[in-house]
């Protein structure tokens, strides 16, 4: 099928067809929209994460309702098993959500953590979400531990359970917003704050109110660190050999 030829000057020649126009823009935008479509080539860590806490999730709402509060109170990073057993409540309470519910968290992901992944790569987009659990999670329930050695709040509050990936996904909120377009940034950063704040002014828990900012600064402290990581140019590649497995040849050039 023959083509249509451009004017020697580079635009399109007046007889193209509109519709040819419509076709080419239509397949523009669902090229942008593929091109961020989670893959597993493109997001392996946000597909897998994805995969085991959908699988969590299946599995608190199906099982005996006993094994599973006997499993997240095992996994639960409140401050009784943060001074007992650090390392198992660090990691194994960011497996599981809070709630039945895991339909929020794939868009959750696909709006943060996916398209953080897509700039600077599974390693970094997986440390991303590490430091942000991990710095909150601590600040959070520093803060009860230490209110309660005061006498400020009830011992009670050392046992309540604390689960979910919601200081993950704010950490790469933050970290993704460092990577944007300055009206970007402020979008990000802007919906952040007011989702935070609608939570404290609704919820009142210690937890959230201390955990979630300290998510999402953990995520903006990593800034330079990312822009440095996604500013770095990439390796070139070796020269690919002959079919028939000889080095290619070299050109001399003269002297």
């Amino acid at each position: 099928m023959a083509g249509l030829r451009r004017a020697p000057d580079g635009r399109a020649p007046a007889g193209v067809p509109y519709g040819m126009l419509r076709h080419g823009l239509r397949s523009g935008v669902a090229q942008w929209l593929l091109d961020r479509v989670p893959t597993p080539r493109r997001n392996p860590f946000t597909l897998g994460y994805l995969a085991v806490v959908g699988a969590t999730t299946t599995f608190a709402k199906f099982a005996d309702p006993e094994l599973v509060q006997r499993l997240q109170e095992a996994s639960s990073s409140d401050g009784h098993n943060l001074l007992q057993h650090p390392l198992r409540a660090l990691v194994l309470s960011g497996f599981w959500v809070a709630g039945e519910v895991w339909m929020p968290y794939l868009w959750g992901f696909a709006f943060t953590l996916a398209p953080l992944e897509r700039k600077v790569g599974p390693a970094r987009a997986a440390a991303v979400f590490a430091v942000g659990h991990v710095a909150a999670t601590l600040l959070s329930q520093g803060v009860v531990i230490t209110a309660v050695g005061a006498g400020r709040m009830a011992p009670e509050v050392m046992d309540h359970l604390d689960i979910g990936v919601s200081y993950g996904v704010l950490a790469c909120l933050g970290a993704v917003a460092g990577l944007l377009s300055w009206r970007g940034r402020l979008l990000a950063l802007g919906g952040a704050g007011a989702m935070i704040a609608g939570q404290i002014a609704s919820d009142e828990d210690v937890v959230t109110a201390v955990g979630h900012p300290a998510a999402v600064l953990a995520g903006v402290a990593l800034w330079r660190w990312l822009r440095r990581v996604e500013r770095r140019p990439p390796r070139p590649r070796p020269a690919a050999a002959t079919a028939g497995g000889a080095a290619p040849a070299r050109v001399r050039t003269a002297r």
